[in-house]
């Protein structure tokens, strides 16, 4: 039958599509449905890719702007093109949908333009370009999620938008309130305080980038201080609305806030509203995530789910494993992650990223450990880059010395965390990172160093 499928991936974002691709290599006649017709979810349509498009471009601006005549290179004006900027970060995201429809099309999956909805007995009812009604033998459910949107905000899309509408502004803001102080609302506020406007960043509550390891989160607020933005803590959001005249933002006992643009980075929520939960009888949790098991499987039989829509990091290499996972273990009968292992990186500059625990989760759990630490500012090409801000902390298990969390703060942190993820995978010790050699000179002796730290072995420091 050519609308029958041994499986069907609801949701073209990286858990999806990489489920998808994974499910075809396994033999299986696989189809993938999403909305949009270029595949790539968020992350690279309007979150991730575009974000960090932009972030480089304004990271060169900068650095042409305020850096370069250190090293000896003198320019004239520096001017900004906004056009021009977008449009590359326009071609980057092209560029990259496209790759992903021919790999779609390699691995021989059928791709559904339209939102998939559930229809009982493993029936997805298709509306949108591609009008279909299919049926499969298991559903994985990758749909996402979506940006929160706080009550008693005018949410217009254009003068107060998300994350979306800040990756495209025709101009720089004068004035940009950005209300959350998670990695989203850095990630862009940095964007446009270094493109020229004013940044002024709301946080309810008393520190900004909740969840991080609390000596990194602090550096690097003094950081971005220094780099221009303004940090409120302990605000209370209670109205933003906006006129010809711009926005305003009324916070809980504050003077109101005048601004041109205001950005909504107030965190994400499962997108799993009319898609046919209640149909399957699938169950969701109060915050509205599908709950499944440790085989990724739903209340309803042959139906899954991963990604965003389940809960935990909403990060998209977290949604692809889970998604890879979840396929080989229904075809082979073994899948896993590791999700002590999971790398969480802030594009900001310096760069911040993070595995495994916390000081303060380590703390609080009575767990006994050593810690060691190199600055930047030790290693030789940190120095030669112009890069000497920022450290890297190990933690270990004090009695077994095995790794429990690398926290880092600095130039590329977050390809250095990568030796890191994948040392806590393999149960390794602070030890045995040390004793591997790393090139000289590289930033990756930072981390050997604090390794080395962890016994009071360092060299450098």
């Amino acid at each position: 039958m050519p609308n029958h499928f041994d499986l069907v991936v609801v949701g073209g974002g990286p858990g999806g599509y990489v489920a998808a691709i994974r499910g075809a290599q396994l033999g299986l006649k696989t189809a993938v449905i999403d909305e949009n017709a270029e595949k790539g979810g968020t992350c690279l349509r309007v979150g991730c890719i575009p974000s960090k498009a932009l972030l480089e471009s304004s990271h060169l601006f900068v650095e042409a702007r305020d850096r370069m005549a250190e090293h000896g290179i003198t320019t004239s004006l520096v001017e900004l093109d906004i056009a021009t900027m977008m449009q590359r970060k326009g071609k980057v995201v092209e560029t990259l949908t496209g790759g992903i429809k021919m790999l779609l099309k390699k691995n021989g999956v059928k791709s559904y333009t339209g939102r998939g909805k559930l229809k009982g007995e493993m029936t997805i009812e298709i509306s949108g370009s591609d009008e279909a009604t299919i049926q499969a033998d298991k559903i994985v459910l990758a749909t996402g999620s979506l940006p929160m949107v706080l009550p008693g905000v005018e949410f217009d899309g254009h003068f107060v938008g998300d994350s979306t509408t800040a990756l495209s502004y025709e101009k720089v803001p004068q004035k940009l309130v950005v209300i959350g102080g998670g990695y989203i609302g850095l990630e862009l506020g940095s964007v446009w305080a270094r493109l020229g406007a004013e940044v002024i960043v709301l946080e309810a509550m008393d520190h900004v980038l909740g969840g991080l390891d609390g000596e990194i989160a602090r550096m690097a607020r003094r950081t971005f201080e220094k780099q221009g933005l303004e940090f409120r803590t302990g605000m209370f959001v209670e109205q933003v609305s906006h006129d010809e005249t711009g926005c305003t933002v009324r916070c809980q006992g504050a003077e109101p806030i005048h601004s041109d643009r205001v950005l909504m980075a107030t965190g994400r929520i499962p997108n799993t509203k009319e898609i046919g939960l209640e149909s399957a009888h699938i169950s969701t949790t109060e915050r509205g995530f599908i709950e499944v098991d440790e085989n990724f499987q739903t209340s309803a039989a042959d139906v899954f789910a991963v990604g965003d829509c389940i809960g935990g990091p909403m990060l998209a290499h977290k949604a692809s494993e889970e998604g890879i996972a979840c396929v080989e273990k229904m075809v082979t009968g073994y899948g896993h992650v590791d999700y002590n292992a999971i790398p969480a990186i802030i594009y900001t500059d310096p760069e911040i990223a993070s595995v495994g625990k916390t000081e303060e989760q380590l703390k609080e759990s009575g767990q006994n450990y050593n810690k060691g630490v190199c600055p930047f500012g030790a290693n030789g090409r940190a120095r030669a880059l112009g890069a000497a801000e920022g450290k890297i902390k190990i933690l270990a298990d004090r009695d077994t010395d095995r790794i429990l969390g690398v926290h880092a703060i600095g130039a590329r942190a977050g390809d250095l965390i990568a030796e890191a993820a994948v040392a806590i995978s393999f149960g390794a010790s602070s030890e045995d990172l040390a004793r591997c050699c790393h090139a000289h000179p590289t930033l990756s002796e930072i981390m050997q160093e604090a390794a080395m730290a962890v016994e009071g072995r360092a060299i450098h420091t």
